[in-house]
C-alpha cells in the first residue's frame, strides 16, 4: 500500500504543545547515547520524532479506514472503498462496474463511484497505461521539513522545552547541556576540594574541566562525557565555584578569586532607577538615546552585524575600567547559556597585549581595562574601536591614540565647597575623542568625594541638571548646551541612562529647548 503523504496545519508548530509523550522520548534518548545535548538539539530531535509519530498516526488511519488507494491498472469490486490521491484524498465505494469501450486504448473497466457527499463520479480501472499508476509523490511540505522547521520555530521550540525541562526532576543542565540524573557519576567532597585546589594554583585564571580531570582523581571506567558532565554538574552546584566559559565553552574558577567588580556593580556604574515616560520621546530623542550607546537604556535597537563599532567612552566607564555593553556591541562580545560573568580576552590591535576581561551579562559592563586606560592615556569622552576576532574568546580593540597634543577641552574641577566646576582649559591630549562628550579630569579622588557628598545631599535628576546646564552654559556665547553634553556631564555627578534625563529636560518648566537638542535655562532660573 502506498503512504499517504503527511500533511501539517501552517500553524501547527506555531503552537506546538510539549506532551509527556514528548519528554519521555527525550529522556529515552539522553539515556541511552549518553551524550549531552542543548535545548535546540533536543528541539531538533523532536521535531523528528514528532513527524514519525504523526506520519504513524496518518497509516494508521488510513489502514482503518480500510480504503485503498486508486491506481488505474488496478482492477476492482462493487462495495470496495477506495481514496483518490489526485482529488485530496477524498473516499468513496464502488457502486458498479462495466466493460469500458474505447479502441484506441483496449480493454477496461468503468468503475461508478459513491463519495462520502452522496456525489458519483466515473473512474477507469484495468488501464495498464496510465500517468496516475505510478505511486504519488510527497510534494514538499515546509510544515515537515526538519531544517526548515529548526530555521522558522527553531528559537521558539527550544525556548518551551527549556521551561519544561525545568521542572522535569529526572533530568540536570550545566552550561546549557541537558542530562540524565540517574547516569551521573558520584562526585564527592574530596574530589570538589581537590578542584578547589587546582583552581587556587591556577590564581584565579579559569580551567576547562578537561585540565581538572587531570589532576583530580575521578572514578575509571565510565563514558568520558559522562564523567565530565558529571562534575560540571558538581561544580555548578557547589558555591565555591563560578563557570565563568563563553557559549559552547565551560570553564570554571573560584568565586573569591573573581574581581570585586565582576561580583558587584563597580559604584560609578549603580544607577538608582528613576520612573519616567517613554511617550515623551521625541525621534530626535530616541536616536540620541541609541546613539550614545549605554547598557542602561531600555531601546530595542538591533545589534550591528559590521565587523567593528566605535564607543565613546563615559565618565562612569572610564572611572570604572570598564566598557558598556549596550544593544549596538552586544553580539561583539561573548554570550554564555547560563553563566553570568564570562572571561575572555581582549586584544590591543596596536600591540597585540592580551587583556583577561569579563563580561557581566545582566548588568551589561566589560571589566578589566582600568590599566589599558591609563597605559593608553584615554580620557573620558575618548573613542574606542570594538573589533572581532577571528580567534574565539578574543575581542580586539583599537585605542585611537596619537602624538600628544595641547587643546582647549572641557575640564571638571571641584570647588572649595566641594562642588564641582566646568571649564575650558588646555590639556595634553594623546586619543581620538568625542567633542560633545570630552571631559579631562585633573582630580579623579577630589571628584570622588563631590559625588558622594552629592549623593548624601539626596538631590533630584532635575537638581543636577539645572546645576550642570548653569555650569555648562557659562562654557558658551549663547549659554546653549546639547543634550548629549549634558548626558555626559551629568553622569560624572551621578549615574543616569539618556532617556530619564531627556524626559526631564523636556518637562522642566526652567529649561527651554532652542532646537537640535540643544538647551538653555530660562530667565528667570539663571538669575537664581
Amino acid at each position: 500500500m502506498t503512504n499517504v503523504p503527511l500533511k501539517l496545519p501552517a500553524d501547527y508548530w506555531l503552537n506546538f504543545s510539549i506532551s509527556k509523550r514528548d519528554i519521555e522520548f527525550l529522556q529515552n534518548y539522553l539515556f541511552e547515547s549518553e551524550i549531552p545535548l542543548d535545548e535546540s538539539e533536543l528541539a531538533s530531535l523532536l521535531v523528528v520524532e514528532r513527524i514519525r509519530q504523526e506520519r504513524e498516526s496518518l497509516l494508521k488511519q488510513q489502514k482503518s479506514e480500510g480504503a485503498a488507494i486508486y491506481i488505474p491498472k488496478e482492477s476492482y469490486s462493487i462495495g470496495q472503498k477506495l481514496s483518490f490521491p489526485a482529488l485530496n484524498w477524498r473516499k468513496g465505494e464502488v457502486k458498479s462496474v462495466r466493460a469500458g469501450a474505447n479502441h484506441q486504448i483496449g480493454a477496461f473497466d468503468v468503475l461508478e463511484m459513491v463519495f462520502d457527499d452522496g456525489s458519483t463520479r466515473l473512474f477507469a480501472a484495468g488501464l495498464v497505461e496510465h500517468a496516475l499508476n505510478n505511486p504519488p509523490e510527497e510534494t514538499p511540505d515546509p510544515h515537515v521539513d526538519p531544517v526548515q522547521i529548526g530555521l522558522e520555530y527553531g528559537e521558539n521550540l527550544s525556548k518551551n522545552l527549556e521551561m519544561v525541562l525545568q521542572a522535569d526532576d529526572t533530568l540536570v543542565k550545566v552550561a546549557g547541556l541537558w542530562f540524565p540524573r540517574a547516569l551521573l557519576v558520584d562526585i564527592g567532597q574530596g574530589h570538589l576540594n581537590l578542584a578547589e585546589a587546582v583552581l587556587e594554583m591556577a590564581a584565579g585564571a579559569p580551567l576547562s574541566v578537561a585540565a581538572l580531570m587531570e589532576q583530580v582523581d575521578l572514578p575509571g571506567g565510565v563514558n568520558a562525557k559522562l564523567t565530565e558532565f558529571s562534575i560540571n554538574y558538581a561544580l555548578q552546584e557547589d558555591g565555591r565555584f563560578d563557570e565563568v566559559g563563553p557559549r559552547g565553552q565551560v570553564l570554571w574558577c573560584l568565586k573569591r578569586l573573581e574581581p570585586e567588580e565582576v561580583q558587584n556593580v563597580p559604584a560609578p556604574l549603580k544607577y538608582t532607577p528613576i520612573e519616567y515616560d517613554r511617550a515623551t520621546l521625541t525621534p530626535q530623542m530616541l536616536a540620541l538615546e541609541a546613539q550614545l550607546d549605554d547598557e542602561l537604556s531600555d531601546n530595542e535597537q538591533k545589534p550591528l552585524k559590521s565587523d567593528e563599532v566605535t564607543l565613546t567612552l563615559s565618565y562612569p566607564h572610564w572611572r570604572a575600567g570598564t566598557l558598556p555593553v549596550s544593544a549596538r556591541v552586544r553580539n561583539f562580545f561573548p554570550t554564555a547559556y547560563e553563566s553570568a560573568r564570562v572571561r575572555f580576552i581582549l586584544v590591543d590591535a596596536r600591540t597585540g597585549e592580551k587583556i583577561p576581561a569579563w563580561v557581566v551579562r545582566e548588568q551589561g559592563y566589560v571589566y578589566g581595562l582600568k590599566a589599558w586606560f591609563e597605559k593608553n592615556k584615554l580620557i573620558p569622552g575618548a573613542q574606542v574601536i570594538v573589533r572581532r576576532s577571528k580567534t574565539p574568546g578574543e575581542v580586539i580593540l583599537d585605542p585611537r591614540t596619537h602624538r600628544s597634543t595641547r587643546d582647549y577641552v572641557r575640564t571638571v574641577l571641584t570647588g572649595s565647597d566641594g562642588g564641582v566646576v566646568f571649564a575650558l582649559l588646555k590639556q595634553e591630549l594623546a586619543c581620538d575623542f568625542h567633542a560633545r562628550m570630552v571631559t579631562v579630569v585633573p582630580d579623579v579622588a577630589g571628584i570622588d568625594q563631590a559625588v558622594a557628598q552629592l549623593a548624601r545631599g539626596r538631590r533630584t535628576l532635575e537638581q543636577t541638571i539645572h546645576n550642570v546646564l548653569q555650569e555648562l552654559s557659562k562654557l558658551t556665547p549663547q549659554g546653549h548646551v546639547h543634550a548629549e553634553e549634558l548626558y555626559s556631564a551629568v553622569n560624572i555627578l551621578r549615574r543616569v541612562p539618556p532617556a530619564p534625563l531627556l524626559v526631564a529636560l523636556a518637562n522642566s518648566p526652567d529649561i527651554t529647548h532652542v532646537g537640535d537638542l540643544y538647551f538653555r535655562l530660562s530667565a528667570s532660573a539663571s538669575e537664581e
